[in-house]
């Protein structure tokens, strides 16, 4: 599969949504379809084989080197417990910049990048997702299709994860 770069800004996802428009990867993750600030994303990956760690959680398959610098990857399915995964030629590595850090996540594949609008941006429900509240910016809709948008800056800086450092409240 072949790379592709994204650029990225400043802005945190939650601060970002609050100022209009704004877009989303799109990606699958069992039946469900979620969605991130785009503006995290700096690429994406096909999936290669990783380097596994010593004690390191389940969800975390190992690291990579990309181009001298060492990525930790974290498999989402694992992470969610959504099944066990099945890495095939739709497999995908987002590769995020979140706070100066990379990190790579693993999902099932990737379909788009979304536009939305805050109104097109609800609250998320307390229950009905294998994701803790406390990392959803919401639900998107479009048409016919809902996201479940993750704060990938809270997911990645929660104390389970801990890959980085937490946020400033």
């Amino acid at each position: 599969m072949s790379t592709t770069s994204c650029s990225a800004s400043g802005l945190t996802g939650s601060q970002s949504v609050l100022h209009g428009v704004t877009e989303f990867l799109a990606y699958r993750l069992g039946a469900e379809e979620y969605g991130i600030d785009i503006q995290k994303v700096q690429e994406l990956r096909g999936y290669d084989a990783v380097t596994a760690i010593a004690n390191a959680p389940a969800f975390i398959k190992g690291v990579v080197n990309l181009r001298g610098i060492i990525v930790p990857i974290i498999d989402m399915r694992i992470k969610f417990n959504l099944g066990d995964p099945v890495y095939d030629q739709f497999t995908v590595v987002i590769i995020l910049n979140i706070s100066g850090r990379v990190v790579g996540m693993v999902v099932d594949s990737v379909s788009d990048v979304i536009t939305l609008t805050p109104e097109q941006i609800k609250p998320a429900p307390a229950m009905g997702t294998a994701v803790d509240t406390d990392y959803l910016m919401g639900l998107g809709t479009v048409e016919d299709r809902m996201l479940i948008l993750l704060d990938i800056d809270r997911l990645m800086s929660s104390a389970e994860i801990g890959l980085i450092e937490k946020l400033a409240a």
